[in-house]
């Protein structure tokens, strides 16, 4: 029996199938899932385009379902390759020089020691990563992907906040993606191709796996991570001489204490940052299928991963201040410094180079892909268009965005990533509180998955949008970038630190339990 990674059903009922005219219901088009619901105007479509459509969606292995339920008839058998693949799958899509280059940060920007950059960096990823890894359970138990999975935690208008929010943060990771990809071919060529014509190559053949959907994404990934991991421990040998594992900290104890707090916020926010998709990518997984073993593959295949590549991004962080060639090579770009660690390989160091740069296509896939559904998720007009039409619209922002700040990386990375997984880690407070406090297994009000288009199925969502605004002031006032730094933030080691994510933590902690309380008490959802 075929396991979920190796082939993808269409939707009996997909709204993304062209037919002249779409009726978009309240409900799933499932006469299993259509319980007495009004339909919607009919929107129609020139016949023309409705043929196109038709003709592509026709494609041999494209995914033509959108966000439409997958019914649990419509998905595969569970098997030990399906739950080897949940690992797999995040593995190779973040064992990637895109994630190497956070681990950059922490010698040269936070001013940290070898040591210090390290044990941050660890604990961080295992805090992101298992906040993801919670995430993903819901993709095999309800059919449903991660930002309809929202609605039932946060109701269906305000869970378009996030949905925005993730296009958003997916759209940026697709930029450094592109960046870190065209830099390194640049240094490979010598500089005869320019950053532009890597990153042409990079957000295209993103653009063709996320054009034809899970099926052929599974496989990508599957495999794309043995030649990365290869050329990665050929690094470590290439490049491990030079790294200064007995690097210290420098600064104050107010600024040591400051810059280990605001690198490992950082860090917690690179995983954390796929927990607005986890579930995307689950959901022909049979509802069979154990939480616990969902949350472990996840866990396992993020956690090994961003550690490894971090590790090494903190080495050769280390090494540069020992190192001219490294120096040189990193005041042109995080990429040549990347390509000067297989200096001492000469052409076959070019040759891994070039595999590195390619590395990153995995982890701009399941971007792509998750940022594409969003659109379908923000209204039914959204609805109406195809995946595959979004998928080409988001590959030409951060194409266009790529271009645009190729030469400013690494500001992109301190200032991007962290303001991002504000909102990503207090998204998952809230859907935390309401799992466990609201609908704890047993409790009336068990999800009723059938109902994800139903908003008078679906909760208000006052009590969750307010608390996610109130996260939001958290973060303000502990945030610290280059272009704002919040009060509280600014008395952290007397120069100031990043701790926005835990205020905003904590504030929809306090807020969102008695906010629910008495909204369940007043509308009874």
């Amino acid at each position: 029996m075929d396991h979920p990674a190796t082939h993808v059903p269409p939707a009996p009922a997909d709204i993304e199938k062209g037919t002249g005219v779409l009726e978009i219901s309240s409900r799933s088009t499932s006469s299993a899932e259509n319980i007495s619901s009004e339909p919607l105007a009919p929107i129609p479509i020139p016949p023309n385009l409705s043929r196109w459509n038709q003709r592509i969606e026709n494609l041999s292995g494209l995914e033509a379902r959108g966000i439409t339920r997958v019914l649990p008839h419509e998905r595969h058998g569970a098997s030990v390759m399906g739950y080897i693949q949940m690992s797999l799958l995040w593995f190779s899509a973040n064992i990637s020089a895109n994630n190497l280059a956070v681990g950059l940060l922490g010698p040269l920007l936070f001013g940290l020691g070898f040591l210090d950059s390290a044990m941050c960096s660890v604990f961080g990823i295992l805090i992101g990563s298992a906040a993801t890894a919670y995430m993903s359970i819901w993709g095999a138990q309800s059919g449903n992907r991660t930002m309809i999975v929202a609605r039932y935690f946060m109701g269906y208008w305000p869970a378009k906040l996030p949905c925005l929010l993730n296009m958003i943060l997916m759209i940026g990771y697709g930029t450094i993606d592109c960046i870190i990809g065209g830099q390194i071919l640049s240094a490979v060529s010598g500089g005869s191709m320019t950053v532009v014509v890597g990153i042409v190559i990079v957000a295209l053949i993103t653009w063709v796996v996320a054009v034809f959907g899970m099926a052929i994404f599974h496989v990508y990934e599957r495999w794309a991570w043995i030649p990365q991991v290869m050329v990665l421990f050929i690094l470590v040998g290439s490049a491990g001489p030079s790294f200064n594992a007995n690097l210290q900290t420098t600064g104050d104890a107010g600024a040591i204490t400051a810059g280990r707090l605001s690198f490992f916020s950082l860090q917690l926010s690179v995983p954390v940052s796929w927990a607005a998709a986890s579930s995307d990518f689950y959901v022909y997984y049979p509802e069979s299928t154990k939480k616990w073993k969902v949350f472990l593959m996840t866990m396992t295949g993020l956690t090994l991963s961003f550690v490894f590549v971090n590790m090494l991004g903190i080495g050769l962080a280390s090494g540069i201040a020992s190192n001219p060639l490294w120096d040189e090579a990193n005041k042109i770009s995080s990429g040549a410094l990347i390509l000067a660690g297989y200096g001492p390989l000469n052409g076959f160091g070019k040759f891994c180079g070039v595999i590195v740069a390619l590395g990153v296509i995995s982890n701009n896939i399941p971007g792509t892909y998750a940022s594409a559904l969003g659109f379908q998720v923000l209204g039914r007009y959204g609805k109406m268009v195809p995946r595959y039409f979004w998928v080409c619209v988001i590959v030409l922002i951060y194409f266009i965005c790529a271009v645009a700040g190729r030469n400013n990386l690494f500001d992109i990375l301190q200032n991007f990533v962290a303001l991002m997984g504000y909102w990503t880690m207090v998204m998952v407070t809230i859907v935390l509180q309401e799992h466990l406090i609201f609908r704890r297994p047993g409790l009336a009000g068990a999800f009723d998955w059938t109902a994800w288009e139903d908003q008078k199925r679906l909760p208000i969502g006052l009590a969750a949008l307010i608390a996610f605004l109130a996260g939001w002031a958290g973060a303000i006032i502990g945030m610290y970038q280059n272009w704002y730094m919040g009060p509280v933030a600014a008395k952290v080691g007397g120069i100031g630190a990043d701790i926005g994510v835990w205020l905003g933590c904590a504030f929809a902690l306090v807020v969102f339990p008695p906010l629910r309380y008495l909204e369940l008490k007043k509308y009874g959802r």
